[in-house]
């Protein structure tokens, strides 16, 4: 049996950025919102951390100084994944040695690969370090998928804990946490299934949400793992509008303008990405009046 890295919720944390680089003061304040707010562990540099978009040099200085802040209060997973499997070592590596109590490697994507490719992947991302493994699992953004059978060839490597499941295949994911069992760990990677997939045996959810609303994502979570499902399907309904907010475009372009309307100084997009359109924000507002969320003036 695995132990898994983190139970509840973990924030998939973005990255405020100033005109030349890291706002690592704003960083400081966020990540002490997000701890202080109950938030189980925390992600860094993944796809909502804009992570594809920052220097090497940025990507390692950023998970140092998040591993270092957070200083043991809340695991710190490491966003350490690319589509070339030596650069995904190298940052792993990093990451490990940084003190990241995991790493998150996303499926290789553009080149992408076939499911043995796959397994050699993985398999090497694990051998290279001790530090434990989270498997990314998302179709939409790299076009390839995990399969149920190569899941149970990557849980049989001790240093594979398990999966951030963003497919939303649930047929998928129930033949996989069927033959892996205890031997691989999965989390809901969209926060509109984080009770179905907890229902089914999941640790909990690497949240988008959580960036703004902390609380909420750790209690959807928290009531799940206390058995107490009717609750927590309550609570997934009641936030399923500021939830598909979030998602009006391309991830991480609302969550950072929602985290604008709360006050905070994240910064701007780094391109490709952009600024909603005029319509969308105005969808997100009404969802985060709606949620209850407090606006800044």
């Amino acid at each position: 049996m695995k132990q898994p890295i983190f139970t509840g919720a973990n924030v998939a944390i973005i990255t405020p950025m100033t005109a030349t680089g890291v706002n690592y003061p704003e960083f400081k304040r966020i990540i002490d919102d997000q701890i202080n707010r109950g938030i189980d562990s925390i992600t860094i540099c993944g796809t909502t951390g804009e992570g594809s978009t920052l220097t090497d040099k940025e990507h390692k200085d950023t998970i140092q100084f998040c591993i270092d802040y957070v200083n043991g209060r809340v695991p710190v997973i490491a966003g350490t994944g690319s589509n070339d499997t030596r650069y995904a070592v190298e940052l792993g590596k990093f990451a490990s040695q940084a003190g990241a109590d995991g790493l998150l490697t996303v499926t290789p994507y553009y080149n992408k690969t076939t499911q043995q490719g796959l397994i050699k992947h993985f398999y090497t991302l694990a051998d290279a370090t001790t530090t434990p493994i989270v498997v990314y699992n998302v179709p939409s953004r790299t076009g390839m998928t995990i399969k149920p059978e190569t899941y149970f060839e990557l849980s049989k490597h001790p240093n594979i804990n398990g999966a951030k499941e963003a497919s939303g295949d649930f047929s998928l994911l129930a033949e996989a946490m069927r033959l892996c069992g205890d031997e691989l760990n999965f989390w809901s990677g969209n926060d509109d299934m984080i009770v179905p997939l907890m229902a089914m045996g999941g640790k909990g959810v690497i949240s988008v949400l959580a960036n703004v609303a902390p609380d909420i994502a750790h209690g959807i979570a928290q009531k799940c793992l206390d058995g107490q499902y009717a609750e927590a399907r309550e609570m997934q309904i009641k936030y399923l509008d500021l939830i598909n907010a979030l998602f009006l475009e391309v991830n991480p372009i609302p969550v950072k303008m929602a985290m604008r309307f709360l006050g905070w100084d994240v910064g701007e997009l780094r391109m490709p990405l952009c600024d909603m359109t005029d319509a969308h924000v105005a969808q997100l507002k009404a969802a985060m009046t709606e949620a209850g969320l407090k606006l800044a003036e």
